[in-house]
């Protein structure tokens, strides 16, 4: 299982997790066993050829591997305070808070997710408020306009829309997102810097803008073919439901739903023409008793408002951008100057539930409003910060 603590972790444990966690071949597993063996991950560096070779399991080739890795940064990575690897203030690290608690069921979770766009999505990733859509990348037109009503109903509707930032079904639904006002989720098989497909630069940077971007992947990471069909996992663990669009026998939207009914989630599926390849695959999973999706309002019939409505506003954009007139800081309401006391020179959403008393919901849809409005700012660990103050 993942560690656990009441609180993020010190800057100099985040250090020395992320530079171990750019060791190839060294999963979560492996990391944890490096630390339990040595107690720490700083001895787990000191640690001898010869120790490591005496973990169980560690094999050769691996060895190889550490020591490598070890080489390359040397015996003391943190020499004169010169950091040669800075942490990164927007990842999430397996024992921060707003982990999402579903991470820690995966067979594989990631080491480290790194993001970028609006830190205060998190919490309902957190809780799996959010939908994902996935499809195929080279749809029907018809899957594209129901991919595309998709994310506009459920942007509408209040939800956080996940999907991939794929060409076709990913990109359509992202786009209907956005269209409303919305906040799209894009969980990307690239290291976040990376634009894929290259077409998708504008894409990418409206979804950073809006919603969030996330990737297992830390900056400068080789790219394999694995990571896109990895991803898969990670889109349905951030989502209370799945909804296929359109996607053929051969494709990883059929993971993503397999693993959808593998723990218990709701299952859509757009019916197809039965003669389209494209489709074969989505169709086929309504023959194994996933439920027919024939409009994006019995959809949100089903799924009801998501954490994201604002009451009187159904079907409105969500605001976005900073507030307009005088300093953010007096157009602020009574309850959010105390929410902005509260946090003092930074607090975690935990830290802000126990001072306030107010309800985990209430507060992260007050911190998206008030991260929109360019006053706050989310910092390591997800504590987030008066903008202004200094960091950690």
């Amino acid at each position: 299982m993942f560690p656990s603590c009441s609180g993020p972790w010190p800057r100099e444990r985040r250090l020395w997790w992320l530079l171990w966690s750019g060791c190839p071949g060294l999963g979560w597993a492996r990391l944890g066993q490096l630390e339990s063996a040595f107690g720490s991950l700083p001895a787990a560096w000191r640690a001898s050829v010869e120790q490591l070779r005496e973990l169980p399991g560690l094999g050769r080739e691996r060895v190889v591997q550490i020591e490598a890795h070890r080489r390359r940064w040397g015996a003391d990575p943190w020499r004169n305070g010169d950091l040669p690897l800075r942490s990164p203030r927007r990842v999430l690290l397996p024992g921060d808070p707003a982990s999402p608690r579903a991470l820690a069921q995966l067979d594989r979770p990631p080491l480290a997710l790194y993001w970028d766009g609006h830190g205060s999505l998190w919490p309902w990733l957190r809780e799996r408020l959010a939908i994902a859509v996935v499809g195929t990348r080279r749809p029907s037109l018809h899957g594209l306009s129901m991919a595309r009503e998709l994310g506009v109903a459920l942007a509408r509707a209040g939800w956080p829309v996940v999907s991939g930032l794929a060409e076709g079904i990913d990109a359509a639904v992202h786009r209907g997102c956005l269209e409303a006002g919305g906040r799209p989720v894009a969980v990307l098989g690239t290291p976040l810097e990376r634009v894929y497909p290259r077409h998708h630069g504008s894409l990418q940077a409206a979804v950073s803008t809006s919603g969030l971007l996330i990737s297992e992947l830390p900056a400068g990471a080789t790219v394999a073919r694995g990571h896109f069909a990895a991803r898969n996992r990670l889109q349905v663990a951030f989502s209370q439901a799945v909804i296929v669009v359109e996607c053929p026998e051969q494709s990883g939207a059929l993971h993503s739903a397999r693993l959808a009914w593998e723990q218990g989630l709701p299952l859509w599926v757009v019916p197809a023409d039965a003669g389209k390849a494209s489709a074969a695959g989505s169709n086929r999973l309504l023959l194994r008793g996933a439920t027919p999706l024939l409009a994006a309002a019995d959809l949100i019939t089903q799924l009801g408002q998501g954490p994201l409505d604002r009451p009187g506003r159904a079907g409105a954009p969500l605001a976005t951008g900073p507030l307009q007139g005088g300093h953010p800081a007096d157009q602020a309401s009574a309850s959010d100057r105390a929410l902005l006391a509260a946090l003092g020179g930074g607090a975690s959403l935990e830290q802000l539930h126990l001072a306030l008393g107010l309800p985990v919901k209430d507060l992260a849809s007050r911190l998206l409003g008030l991260e929109l409005a360019g006053q706050i700012r989310a910092e390591p660990g997800l504590c987030w910060r008066p903008c202004g103050e200094s960091g950690f």
